[in-house]
């Protein structure tokens, strides 16, 4: 992992955004790219196009916004992790995959309310956009990670063999930490798999990965959101993974309102990856 580009809008959840891209940078020794974006009328596509943006005032906020990132970088970085930012002016949607793909990103990190507030630049909605059409890895944060450690990643899934390039990222992932993987499987009434079919179908996914720190996990619960909730709670898990299917957002095994309903209640880091 080389480059983690994180949105910040200087909102707590921007920080909290901050602090795991510290944490995994000094591990990987990533440079991080904090991005800053003003959304502006349609037309606008970067500073110094209008010469209506070189205004006083307009050139004050600019010198704020600055301040604030360069606060912001002394407060949650360490001196050794090298930090780059960029103040643009673009949509959040648009801009973050645009500079995702400038930079090459290995990893996206940001933060998200899971509601919308006019106040805020990276909200909920933008979160769920990005997370439905990057073609990057894309990490949620929602609380303060403080004790963010990635000892333990649940990875949710059907265990279908789509699903397997996506495992290889978690498991390159993991390695890098010395993760435990909890491989997890939800049982729902309305889709319930014996729990001997399931664990076989699980080794069978699994059999040509090198998995030193793996558990295989049958959860059974009311619905698949509430079993990854539930189960990620229990073994207090530090990140929860899941592929993403860009028409239906989270992994498609999840109806419309489960996907919804998970990346807005869940307090766990969450992880997700594009098939």
């Amino acid at each position: 992992m080389k480059r983690i580009l994180v949105p910040i809008d200087f909102s707590k959840t921007s920080e909290y955004a901050s602090i795991i891209a510290s944490k995994i940078a000094e591990k990987t020794n990533a440079t991080v790219y904090l991005i800053h974006l003003i959304e502006l009328p349609k037309g606008v596509v970067d500073m110094g196009t209008s010469s209506k943006f070189s205004i006083p005032e307009s050139m004050l906020y600019l010198r704020k916004v600055k301040e604030k990132i360069l606060l912001l970088k002394k407060e949650f970085f360490y001196e050794d992790i090298t930090v780059k930012y960029f103040i643009k002016l673009n949509s959040p949607f648009e801009g973050i995959q645009k500079y995702a793909d400038k930079i090459d990103a290995d990893l996206i990190i940001m933060g998200s309310k899971g509601h919308s507030n006019l106040d805020e630049i990276i909200i909920g909605s933008n979160t769920e956009k990005i997370v439905r059409n990057s073609k990057k890895p894309v990490i949620i944060v929602k609380k303060n990670p403080e004790n963010f450690r990635l000892k333990k990643i649940v990875f949710a899934s059907n265990f279908n063999e789509d699903n397997k390039e996506i495992f290889s990222k978690i498991v390159n992932f993991s390695n890098t930490f010395n993760s435990k993987i909890h491989l997890l499987k939800v049982n729902t009434p309305a889709n319930f798999q014996e729990t001997v079919k399931a664990k076989e179908q699980i080794k069978d996914f699994i059999k040509d990965y090198n998995l030193p720190k793996s558990k295989i996990n049958i959860y059974s619960d009311v619905s698949v959101e509430k079993g990854i909730l539930n189960f990620s709670e229990e073994v207090n898990a530090d990140l929860i993974a899941i592929g993403t299917h860009g028409r239906s957002g989270l992994a498609h095994f999840f109806t419309g309102s489960v996907t919804k309903n998970l990346s807005k209640n869940s307090l766990k880091p969450m992880m997700t990856i594009k098939i």
